[in-house]
């Protein structure tokens, strides 16, 4: 990721309140009469300090294509900042693996996609469920980090609230992703440790992966691709890079491509497993 210099802690600041529709989580049921008869879900999981926004046009051409969509709001995103330091890994790990139960409760199967933090959590249900998860599609995947500060963290955490954070890492004039202006510090704390166990596991992914990266990102830097294709058991695995889009490229200019190739991906997947 990025770096912020360690001599410049952020002690506090009130930002403009979030309006809840922006941030809202999505419900849509399956269509299987657009889908050959298959009721597929997708479950769309946005990013740390992010929030629906950011993956809402995807989650609705999901939805327009025929499949069922669980995209929630996770705990502590969407309102104050400070919340977030409230919560922890654990919570947003609860979060996706109640909205994939509830997909898998109504429909033949099901796929996760997640940006960022949203993609670890997706990977973190892989190798939680296994081949109850039909595949996964990634965005800028964040796994690891470079940032020399990150080493601090157990300390910094008890002490520091928050740092100063990076918010629209876009390249489409005019976008905005609704995250919040800092870095909570517990709950980044929280997600390194998350990571790091995550990392161990990903070998125990074996299901399907579809992996997009920026070639310029901000945010998530190499660490995350080399922990990705050091330790994943997937056999059917395919990177893809975005030459025209930063960080979150779920609303940048590659956004189209995003929402064709994985639903090429979907489809893909889906046929190969009813044959």
């Amino acid at each position: 990721m990025h770096t912020v210099p360690v001599r410049i802690p952020f002690r506090g600041a009130q930002a403009a309140p979030i309006d809840p529709a922006l941030v809202a989580p999505m419900s849509v049921p399956a269509k299987p009469e657009l889908t050959g008869g298959r009721r597929v879900g997708v479950l769309v999981v946005h990013g740390f300090t992010g929030s629906p926004a950011s993956m809402r046009p995807w989650a609705e051409d999901l939805a327009a294509r025929g499949y069922a969509v669980e995209m929630p709001l996770l705990p502590g995103h969407g309102t104050r900042w400070q919340d977030m330091n409230k919560v922890t890994w654990s919570d947003w790990v609860g979060t996706v693996d109640g909205a994939f139960d509830r997909l898998a409760a109504e429909n033949d199967v099901v796929f996760a996609v997640g940006l960022s933090m949203g993609g670890s959590l997706a990977l973190r249900l892989a190798a939680d469920r296994g081949e109850q998860l039909a595949g996964v599609v990634v965005v800028n995947v964040a796994l690891d980090t470079l940032r020399k500060d990150a080493a601090l963290l157990p300390v910094l955490q008890r002490f520091v609230p928050a740092f100063p954070g990076i918010r629209n890492d876009i390249k489409k004039p005019g976008m905005d992703e609704i995250a919040y202006p800092v870095m909570p510090l517990k709950a980044a704390y929280s997600m390194s440790r998350g990571w790091a166990e995550l990392r161990d596991d990903l070998p125990k992914v074996t299901v399907p992966v579809l992996y997009f990266h920026s070639a310029v990102d901000h945010v998530a830097d190499v660490s995350s691709s080399k922990a990705l294709h050091a330790s994943l058991s997937s056999k059917d695995f395919e990177e893809r890079t975005l030459e025209d889009s930063y960080h979150v490229a779920t609303i940048d200019h590659d956004a189209p491509r995003i929402f064709a190739e994985s639903a090429e991906f979907i489809e893909r997947v889906t046929g190969q497993q009813q044959g």
